[in-house]
């Protein structure tokens, strides 16, 4: 981190990916969005769509249109059942991918959940200028993600480099 640089509150949306949750019972979503506000982002948005590649597809679609959202996080439909369809809705989007946040994800799950971490097909990339992170549906695998890789990433005082101090080239 570094002191003599100023942190910058992005604005974040949320989307919850699920075909049982709601917004009484989305423990996930409510994570992301309680760990966004208390590191300083605000949150734009926040949405439950099914797992229906088509629905998460539309709203995503929406929010990269949206100049004033900076950042969408998911959570939820990253696994290899039938329903789970985030990386195929989103990977489409993408502009360009990020490889190393499902790596890094992958790796810092192994400590948690041994090899059932090759389950997850978390992913990210930049979407018309937007930064997306798509995980895990379960609060465990949320929480490590934001508190793990992608708070200090969103954050300009990082040091080496931070993907806050990218955006300005995001559209080149």
């Amino acid at each position: 981190m570094s002191e003599t640089r100023e942190f910058i509150a992005l604005n974040i949306a949320v989307l919850t990916i699920s075909d049982s949750r709601e917004a009484s019972n989305d423990k996930s979503g409510d994570l992301l969005v309680r760990h966004l506000t208390e590191d300083g982002h605000q949150l734009s948005q926040k949405s439950i769509v099914a797992d229906d590649k088509y629905q998460i597809r539309e709203v995503i679609s929406r929010w990269i249109a949206d100049e004033s959202i900076q950042v969408v996080l998911t959570t939820g439909g990253t696994g290899v059942t039938g329903r789970d369809g985030t990386p195929e809705a989103v990977t489409p989007l993408f502009d360009k991918t990020i490889e190393g946040f499902g790596e890094m994800f992958r790796n810092l799950s192994y400590d948690t959940i041994g090899t059932s971490t090759l389950q997850s097909r978390a992913l990210a990339g930049v979407a018309n200028g937007t930064y997306l992170f798509c995980m895990p549906g379960s609060p465990g695998a949320c929480k490590d993600a934001w508190t793990k890789l992608i708070n200090a990433q969103l954050d300009h005082r990082t040091r080496p480099c931070n993907l806050v101090e990218l955006m300005p080239r995001l559209r080149e």
